[in-house]
């Protein structure tokens, strides 16, 4: 295996080098007599000598594997400045023109939503978009950095004329908002706080209520339903 080739090869490099072992020459083509080794040959040898090593530390469990971190997004605890009326709203435009299904919007997706919304822009300017809140610079939106594009435009963040300004004007999804940080006062902003927490809780009742009135005209229906098809028996 290519493996046990490499460790072979690193272990006959560390005897030689301690004195254990006598270096044999090998005649290279090209190569003058005497001549050292190129540096990127010399430094590709280091860094495979210490993927090796590496790799046999974490075999002998002396190493741990580093995982990124799998962080929960929630946008409604992350984004209290928007109602969940707003953010599903976001949610939807978002999902609209995520045409892979992947939950990202990369370049061309966001080429043909600028399109769509009447503001079609140059390809600098749609990369400019998307670096001016690609967090992780993978030059595609997630929906949080999608999220943040109108925070931006709710903080007046965004300069007037910038594609992400068209955006969030021509999305039709009305961020104008009143946060805490525009209290004159603690006991204001306090205020305000327990205000948007009331908004919230009301918010997530009224949609329970819904979903419960819809369950029951759903229950009646069948059961009308049901009352009809026993008539014709």
């Amino acid at each position: 295996m290519a493996t046990d080739e490499l460790s072979s090869k690193l272990s006959r490099r560390l005897q030689i080098e301690e004195g254990n072992e006598e270096p044999v020459a090998v005649d290279v083509p090209g190569q003058q007599n005497g001549s050292e080794e190129k540096p990127s040959t010399a430094n590709a040898d280091t860094e495979l000598g210490a993927k090796l090593l590496r790799r046999e530390e974490l075999n002998e469990g002396h190493g741990e594997h580093h995982q990124p971190s799998m962080r929960v997004f929630n946008p409604y605890t992350e984004f209290k400045e928007f109602s969940r009326n707003q953010i599903k709203e976001m949610e939807k435009l978002f999902k609209t023109y995520d045409a892979g299904k992947d939950n990202y919007i990369d370049l061309m997706e966001l080429k043909l939503m600028m399109e769509k919304l009447g503001a079609p822009q140059t390809h600098l300017g749609l990369k400019n978009m998307i670096k001016e809140v690609d967090e992780d610079l993978d030059n595609k939106l997630s929906f949080r950095e999608f999220l943040l594009i109108f925070r931006k435009a709710a903080a007046g963040e965004l300069a007037e004329d910038s594609g992400l300004s068209v955006l969030a004007r021509l999305s039709e999804i009305d961020v104008s908002t009143e946060g805490v940080k525009g209290a004159k006062t603690f006991f204001e902003a306090k205020v305000q706080a327990i205000n948007e927490s009331n908004r919230f809780e009301a918010e997530i009742r009224q949609e329970q209520e819904a979903k419960k009135k819809q369950a029951e005209e759903q229950k009646q229906r069948r059961a009308a339903f049901k009352e009809l098809q026993s008539a014709f028996k």
